[in-house]
């Protein structure tokens, strides 16, 4: 199989409901999306969305900002969680926290944010009704 062929690994990273995470999903299983979940990480392990992963299969991953010092360690050890599954493309959908340089720059160039948004125009929650 030629890499072209071959779907792309992803990590999916979530806070909430896991919407966009049920669209990935559902389009990678149909084949119109050339890619693999390789796992999902939250920052909430009680967030519906991680729920519905755990439940469909996937390997769930929660980190919790509260269990580290500040957010650089928090960062440091949400990128080691995601380099484990060598991902070619890291998804923010819908991941509600603001990821510091030292993250970014570790996936530069597979790192996609998923918002309903421009940002920094109408941050947080609530996009569209605020829109």
């Amino acid at each position: 199989m030629s890499d072209a062929a071959r779907p792309l690994p992803v990590v999916v990273l979530i806070s909430g409901t896991g919407s966009n995470l049920q669209a990935i999903a559902a389009q990678a299983i149909a084949g119109t999306l050339p890619v693999t979940i390789r796992a999902v990480v939250s920052d909430r392990a009680d967030s519906a969305g991680f729920a519905w992963a755990r439940d469909a299969g996937f390997t769930t991953v929660a980190l919790s900002p509260r269990d580290f010092e500040d957010r650089a360690a928090y960062d440091r050890a949400l990128a080691e969680a995601v380099l484990r599954f060598e991902p070619g493309l890291v998804v923010l959908a819908g991941f509600m926290r603001i990821l510091g340089p030292e993250f970014v720059d570790r996936f530069t160039g597979r790192l996609v944010n998923i918002h309903p948004s421009l940002l920094p125009a109408y941050r947080g929650l609530h996009t569209h009704r605020r829109v």
